[in-house]
């Protein structure tokens, strides 16, 4: 990575679609700390296609997550069950009301991979794009049907913050 690289100096104009403000009056110093803690933990740090080097907006990969079946968007799921219900023991529970068989199977085969895009506006906001996704740790141990939409739900700014801190390494 070349000096520009891994300190970016030109902000945002303003806040994308997509994104949610982690902090307020952040600085260039708090990004770059961000960035370089992901590079130390060996995380994937790239650029955003499109941007320039000097863009203070950066892709961080890498990071997973075990156990993390909390996060799990239940109501999704119960909505795709009704449109095509597949049989399978954790997910008649969940249709009975009855959640933690289907965590239990996700905590146990599942990792909740927590990619995002970190980037600083020129109103000095730091922002986060999660692109968070359940993935198997080993494919094909689950006998979870594939059809079933393995989804995080809306986490709230704290949690974001809080798994965007974890991932690199500051938390």
């Amino acid at each position: 990575m070349t000096t520009s690289a891994e300190r970016p100096t030109r902000p945002l104009a303003s806040k994308p679609a997509g994104y949610v403000e982690l902090a307020r009056y952040s600085s260039l110093g708090r990004l770059w700390a961000m960035l370089g803690s992901a590079v130390r933990e060996g995380r994937s740090v790239s650029l955003v296609r499109g941007d320039g080097a000097d863009t203070c907006r950066r892709r961080i990969a890498g990071a997973a997550l075990q156990n993390a079946a909390i996060f799990l968007d239940t109501a999704r799921i119960l909505k795709e069950l009704e449109d095509a219900f597949v049989p399978h023991p954790a997910l008649v529970a969940l249709l009975a009301g009855d959640p933690q068989p289907l965590r239990t199977e996700v905590n146990a085969h599942y990792e909740l991979r927590v990619d995002f895009v970190l980037a600083l506006t020129a109103r000095r906001d730091l922002i986060v794009r999660p692109e968070f996704r359940f993935a198997p740790i080993v494919r094909g141990l689950s006998d979870l049907p594939d059809d079933v939409p393995l989804e995080p739900r809306r986490l709230g700014r704290d949690e974001l913050h809080l798994l965007v801190q974890r991932a690199c390494g500051l938390a």
